[in-house]
C-alpha cells in the first residue's frame, strides 16, 4: 500500500497541475481550521486612571492562520485596577496591574495592563454659610470648599459667585450675600466648570431692639428688656434668647409678641440662667437669623441702656427704667455749691471718740427727752447715745452710755462693724437699726446685716433683737466694702409720691409687705454706689427687696432722709471729694421714671470741711431752723485732729440749685 502523507501530497500538487487522485487510508483525514490561540492587544501596557483604551482580540487557528474568534467575553483579574466592558473598552479604575482577559469559546487570551494614578481635579464644589436664613438688608458671607475624584479637599482656584435670583439675593466677589426681598433662592460658586450651591431664605427684618439689660443684682434677678420702635406689633413667638453661650437658649412661646412701641422684659426666671460681667445679651429669629445684640465687659452701676431709647448706642443708666422708655441723662449731674455754711467746727471733746466713727442720725428732742445725736462706731462696732452739753456734743452720762454700748448679734456673739443708723416711726424707743457690712471676728468674711436694737436694754452691752442679713441678695462685693448706710424712709410720704415698686413692678402697696411696720430701709453700698430698698418683717426675719438705683457715686457712705423736705441725701466722703447728691421721687406725669429716685444735683463740701473721711452724716429737723438754716453734722472715720463730730448748718426746706448760704453767726 502506498504510504500517503501531508508532505507527499503537497509535492504532487505541485507536480502536476492535473488532477491527481491519491488514495489515502481512513485514518489520517484533513483537520478543517478552527480557533486555537486568542491573542489580546493594547494600545499601550500602561494607562491612567480614570481614563479609557481599547482592547482587542484576534484569533490563530491550528494551522496558525488567522482565524475570526467569534463572540469574545472580556473581563479583568482585578476589578479595583480595571474593568473591560463588552467591547473591551478598559477603564482604570485605581493603580495597581490587572489582566486583561478575552475569552471566546474555551479559548482565552490575556495582557496584562498597569495602571496609574490619576491627576487630582476638582471634582465638586460644596457651599456652606453661617446662616441660611437672613433679614432683609443682613448679610452672612458663603465660602466655597472644593473636592477631588476621591473625596479629599483640593483648592478651588478662583471662584465666580452668583444667586440664582438677584431681586431676592445679591452675592459679592467675596462671597457677601445680602438680603433684597423676601423669598427662598440658592447661592451658586463656580470653579473649573464645577458648581455648588446652598440655599439661603431672606425674611422681613424683624424692628425689635435690645434696649436695657440688668446683669447684677436686679429685682427681682437679671433680666433683659426688648423694646419694638415699629409702628405695628412685632410677633416673637419662636424667637431666641442666648447670653454669650450658645447652649443657653429661651426660645418665646408662641403668642409673645410686643405692641407698637412697647416693651417686653425677659427676667431671669424665664432666661433659666443668669448674666455675667463680661456678657451678651442676644435676640435671634427662630432661623437662627441674628437679630439684635448687646455685649458688655463689666456691670454696669444701674443697667445699661440704649440713649436715645431704642436707638441710640448703649450706656450705662442712672436709673433702671425696666419695661419702660430708658432715661438719657447724664451719669454726673452738674456739682453745684455747697446749700449751707462754711463755718465748719468741731463739737465734740478731743481725743474722746479715737477713729473708726461712721454713723449718725439726728432725734429731735419728744417726751421730755433732750435732741439726741445716735452715733455708731464700726470697730469695735458700738452705738452712742451723744446729747448736747457744754457746747459740745458727748456721750450721755446715764444708763450705762458714757463709753457707748458694744453691739452683739442676737445670739449675744459677735462684733459687728456698724457703719451707719436710724430709727423708724416712734423714734428711737421703737428701736435703733444698724447696718453692718461684717462681723470683726471674722473680718475677711462679707456679712451683710441690718441689726435692730433696743437702746432701753440695761447694761454696757446690748443684743440686736433682729437681724436681717442681705448678703446674698446683694451684689458681691468685699467685706469691707457693704452696707455703709441706712436710712428710713415713712410709707405715708413714699405712697404719696407712687413710688415704684420693682419687685412687684407697679406703684408701691404697703400692704404687700405684712409686719414690715411703716416705711422702709434704704441702705448704701459702698462698692457699687447703688441704694437698695427693702421692707422687712419683723416677725421672722426676712425681708423683700422693692427696688434698687444709683446714688450718682461710685460709692456711698451715708445715707439721710429729709422728711420735712422729701430730700434723700446720698453723701461721698474724700473718695468723691466729699460730695453730695440729692435724690428725688420723680412725680412727673408720664414719665418713664414716674415713682423713681432720681439724682438730678450734686453739691460740693463746704470750704472748711476738711476733705477727709467723713462717713456719717445728719442734720437736725426744721423745728430747729434759724434764719432758715438748721444744724448739720459730720462723722470723721478717721478721727482727724483728735475730734470725730464736726456741725455746719444748711437750709431749711427747698434747697435752690447752686446756692450757697451766708454762714449763721451763732
Amino acid at each position: 500500500m502506498a504510504v500517503c502523507n501531508k508532505r507527499t501530497f503537497a509535492r504532487l500538487i505541485v507536480a502536476s497541475a492535473a488532477v491527481l487522485t491519491v488514495s489515502c487510508n481512513d485514518t489520517d483525514p484533513v483537520q478543517p481550521a478552527k480557533l486555537a490561540t486568542v491573542t489580546v492587544s493594547l494600545q499601550a501596557p500602561t494607562m491612567q486612571a480614570g481614563l479609557t483604551a481599547t482592547a482587542t482580540a484576534s484569533g490563530v487557528d491550528q494551522y496558525g492562520a488567522s482565524i475570526a474568534t467569534g463572540d469574545v467575553i472580556w473581563s479583568s483579574t482585578s476589578p479595583n485596577v480595571a474593568i473591560v466592558s463588552t467591547t473591551g473598552i478598559i477603564t482604570g479604575v485605581g493603580p495597581g496591574t490587572a489582566i486583561v482577559l478575552a475569552t471566546a469559546g474555551n479559548i482565552t487570551g490575556q495582557a496584562t495592563i498597569t495602571v496609574t494614578p490619576a491627576p487630582l481635579v476638582l471634582t465638586t464644589i460644596t457651599v456652606s454659610s453661617p446662616l441660611s436664613s437672613i433679614a432683609i438688608g443682613a448679610t452672612t458671607t458663603a465660602t466655597a470648599s472644593g473636592f477631588d475624584q476621591n473625596g479629599a479637599s483640593i483648592a478651588t482656584g478662583a471662584i465666580t459667585w452668583s444667586t440664582a435670583s438677584t431681586s431676592i439675593a445679591t452675592v459679592s466677589t467675596a462671597g457677601v450675600v445680602t438680603g433684597v426681598s423676601a423669598g427662598t433662592t440658592q447661592v451658586i460658586a463656580t470653579s473649573g466648570g464645577k458648581s455648588g450651591q446652598k440655599t439661603i431664605t431672606v425674611v422681613a427684618p424683624v424692628l425689635v431692639k435690645v434696649n436695657e439689660v440688668e446683669s447684677n443684682g436686679g429685682t427681682p434677678g437679671d433680666w433683659i428688656e426688648l423694646y419694638n420702635p415699629g409702628t405695628t406689633a412685632a410677633d416673637l413667638s419662636g424667637f431666641i434668647v442666648r447670653d454669650n453661650d450658645d447652649t443657653h437658649t429661651t426660645i418665646l412661646p408662641a403668642g409673645t409678641s410686643i405692641a407698637a412701641g412697647g416693651y417686653l422684659v425677659i427676667e431671669e426666671a424665664q432666661l433659666g440662667y443668669g448674666l455675667g460681667a463680661a456678657e451678651q445679651a442676644r435676640l435671634f429669629s427662630p432661623q437662627g437669623v441674628i437679630v439684635d445684640m448687646y455685649e458688655w465687659t463689666a456691670h454696669a452701676a444701674i443697667t445699661y441702656g440704649r440713649c436715645p431709647n431704642g436707638t441710640g448706642a448703649f450706656a450705662p443708666t442712672t436709673v433702671s427704667t425696666k419695661g419702660a422708655s430708658n432715661v438719657c441723662t447724664p451719669v454726673t449731674p452738674g456739682i453745684g455749691a455747697w446749700p449751707g455754711s462754711d463755718d465748719v467746727a468741731t463739737v465734740d471733746g478731743a481725743g474722746v471718740f479715737g477713729d473708726n466713727m461712721s454713723g449718725l442720725t439726728y432725734e429731735a428732742a419728744a417726751n421730755g427727752q433732750p435732741n439726741v445725736l445716735w452715733a455708731v462706731k464700726n470697730g469695735p462696732g458700738t452705738l452712742y447715745r451723744l446729747i448736747f452739753s457744754g457746747g459740745i456734743w458727748t456721750p450721755d452720762p446715764a444708763n450705762n452710755w458714757s463709753a457707748g454700748k458694744a453691739l452683739r448679734y442676737t445670739d449675744n456673739t459677735g462684733n459687728p462693724d456698724t457703719e451707719g443708723v436710724t430709727f423708724a416711726q416712734g423714734g428711737s424707743t421703737a428701736g435703733i437699726y444698724v447696718a453692718t457690712e461684717r462681723n470683726n471676728d471674722a473680718s475677711t468674711i462679707s456679712r451683710n446685716s441690718i441689726l435692730r436694737f433696743d437702746p432701753n436694754q440695761a447694761g454696757a452691752v446690748i443684743t440686736a433683737t433682729n437681724d436681717w442679713n442681705i448678703t446674698a441678695d446683694l451684689p458681691t462685693v468685699g467685706p469691707n466694702l457693704g452696707i455703709e448706710s441706712i436710712t428710713w424712709v415713712p410709707d405715708s410720704y413714699l405712697v404719696g409720691k407712687s413710688f415704684f415698686d420693682s419687685t412687684a413692678n407697679h406703684t408701691y402697696v404697703p400692704a404687700e409687705y405684712p409686719n414690715h411696720g411703716s416705711g422702709l430701709f434704704f441702705v448704701g453700698v459702698e462698692g457699687n454706689g447703688n441704694i437698695y430698698v427693702y421692707a422687712l418683717n419683723h416677725s421672722n426675719n426676712t425681708f423683700k427687696r422693692i427696688t434698687s438705683f444709683s446714688s450718682g457715686f461710685n460709692g456711698v457712705m451715708g445715707l439721710e432722709f429729709d422728711s420735712e423736705s422729701g430730700y434723700l441725701w446720698a453723701t461721698c466722703d474724700d473718695t468723691c471729694n466729699n460730695r453730695y447728691s440729692v435724690l428725688e421721687i420723680n412725680t412727673t406725669a408720664g414719665a418713664a421714671t414716674l415713682g423713681r429716685f432720681l439724682a438730678p444735683r450734686q453739691f460740693d463740701h463746704p470750704g472748711t470741711l476738711p476733705n477727709i473721711n467723713n462717713e456719717g452724716f445728719a442734720f437736725a429737723t426744721n423745728a430747729e431752723c434759724v434764719n432758715n438754716r438748721k444744724p448739720v453734722f459730720w462723722a470723721d472715720d478717721s478721727g482727724t485732729g483728735g475730734h470725730s463730730i464736726r456741725k455746719a448748718t444748711i437750709a431749711c426746706g427747698t434747697i435752690p440749685a447752686g446756692v450757697r448760704v451766708a454762714p449763721i453767726r451763732e
